[in-house]
């Protein structure tokens, strides 16, 4: 399990600016390269594709042409364009860990980075686990305004229903991305892997482990932020990761700064 401290935050300071890319097949997005047309060409690179004919000029017959372009010289443009970034915050808010201190930070991480992608297509979301069920608090917005009324009472305790926190997420990302297929979620989830209510009637802890593989056979990326005690760590944040295939972080004094600068580093090194 990984510790953050000064090193990642440098990293973050470094790179804060940069955002995620993706190609794109529109007619939009910085032109980066060529590549062989395919099919009927849609977005033709025509210097790549003048490039490409040059050298067959002499062996080819002009006429009354003054230069001959081939099928087979086409070129088609290979664009990148920013994506927007789909951040959305899982929280155990039972009693089994510091809830009411893990909420608070949690809430500054949402605003902070509400302010930070404000002139960006980036939107972030909130569900809370508590009690029977999972809640989404704070559907994926752009807006300050929404999330500080969002967030204002976030009630905490009761029992642990983690695989129902999965379950949303998974759900809150799989809506998102059908809505805007070229969006990149990326899940936070703060817990301590101890899951003690469950859907299905199955053990809570299978159930989440399951849920958990299935987030990350849908190509959802998501991090772990162990909220244990190191003295009394069982290990299970760390098994829900690797069911997620995700980083798994310890940050020893919670605060929303510290947050911040592990999303903004995994964004980084996902873009």
């Amino acid at each position: 399990m990984k510790r953050l401290d000064t090193p990642l935050e440098r990293l973050t300071r470094n790179t804060a600016g940069r955002r995620s890319s993706a190609r794109t097949e529109r007619k939009s997005g910085r032109y980066i390269k060529a590549r062989p047309a395919r099919g009927r060409p849609r977005d033709i690179a025509f210097d790549a594709t003048l490039r490409q004919a040059a050298p067959h000029q002499v062996h080819r017959e002009r006429a009354n042409v003054a230069f001959v372009v081939e099928r087979e010289d086409i070129q088609e443009k290979v664009r990148v364009r920013r994506t927007a970034n789909l951040i959305l915050f899982v929280v155990d808010a039972s009693w089994s860990m510091a809830a009411a201190e893990r909420m608070e930070a949690t809430k500054g991480a949402v605003l902070s980075l509400l302010i930070d992608a404000y002139q960006r297509r980036d939107r972030v979301g909130l569900i809370v686990f508590q009690r029977e069920r999972a809640r989404l608090v704070l559907p994926p917005t752009s807006s300050v305004e929404l999330a500080q009324k969002a967030l204002r009472d976030i009630p905490v305790g009761g029992k642990t229903p983690l695989s129902s926190g999965l379950y949303l997420a998974y759900r809150v990302m799989q809506i998102a991305r059908r809505r805007e297929p070229e969006l990149t979620p990326l899940m936070i989830l703060l817990t301590d892997g101890a899951g003690n209510v469950s859907m299905t009637g199955m053990p809570a802890q299978e159930e989440a482990l399951r849920m958990a593989t299935i987030i990350r056979h849908a190509g959802f990326h998501a991090v772990v932020i162990n909220m244990e005690h190191p003295a009394f760590d069982r290990g299970l944040a760390q098994k829900l990761a690797n069911a997620l295939n995700a980083p798994c972080y310890s940050l020893p004094d919670l605060q929303a700064e510290s947050l911040v600068h592990t999303v903004k580093a995994e964004l980084e090194r996902r873009g």
